[in-house]
Parts: C-alpha cells; structure tokens; sequence
C-alpha cells in the first residue's frame, strides 16, 4: 500500500496530497475514493500535463481549469466532473467515461476521444472541439 494512504487513516483533507497520490498510484487513489465515496475531490488550477492518470476515479471532480494537456485519461471514470476551462490538449481519453461531464470552454483540440462516452455532457463546439469529437458516443 502507498505510504500516503494507509487504509487505517481519516479523510486526507489536503487536495495536494490526493494529487500526489493520484499521480504517483491510481490503484491506491481508487481504492480510497471507495473508502470515501463522498468526498469533495478538488483539481482545480492543477497542472497535471501528461500525467498517466488511466483508469482512475474522478467522477465528481472539480478539474476546472486544470492543465491535462498530453495526459493519459484512457479508461478514467470523469462522469459528471468539472472540466470547464480545462486544457485537454493532446489527451488521450479514450474509452474514458465522460457522461453528464461538463467541458464549457474546455479545449479538447487533438485530443484522443476514441470510443468516449459524452452522453449528457456540456461541451462548447468550437471548430476544434468539433473534430475532437468524432467517434465518441454521444
């Protein structure tokens, strides 16, 4: 087990120590998102550019203008998060579980969103955005 997160430990309060963990194990930041289903996890103005953060939980997430740009999200559950004004440049989300998300103003250009699922989700459709977009399921 990561030594950020002990299973006998409270709530991490600290959203710069559950980045830490998010970054450094997923498999650890999962298992204590279980623990604490209902706990405010916010990103937001983080920079997490091109950090492998696949298969992850973030459903509910405050990421608003957080720098993901050339991030691994490939198979990351965002349902129903925050990504407004988030830059999403070059990232790679595919298979990613994006339902109910909002991305207003977020800029997905180049970003892989092979076989995402954006049902229910607010997105701005720029031009860029647009292309981005194709092959998803919507």
């Amino acid at each position: 087990m990561n030594e950020l997160y002990d299973e006998k430990l409270y709530e991490i309060k600290n959203s710069s120590l559950l980045l830490k963990l998010l970054v450094t194990d997923v498999q650890a930041f999962n298992s204590y998102r279980e623990k604490f289903p209902y706990q405010e996890i916010d990103f937001s103005n983080y920079h997490m550019k091109g950090a492998n953060l696949s298969y992850a939980n973030l459903s509910y997430a405050n990421l608003s203008y957080a720098n993901l740009s050339y991030a691994n999200l490939s198979y990351v559950n965002l349902s129903y998060a925050n990504l407004s004004y988030a830059d999403l440049q070059h990232a790679d989300l595919q298979d990613a579980d994006l339902q109910g998300v909002n991305l207003e103003y977020a800029n997905i250009s180049y970003a892989n969103l092979k076989d995402t699922r954006l049902y229910n989700a607010t997105i701005k459709l720029t031009k860029d955005n647009l292309k981005a977009i194709k092959g998803c399921k919507l």
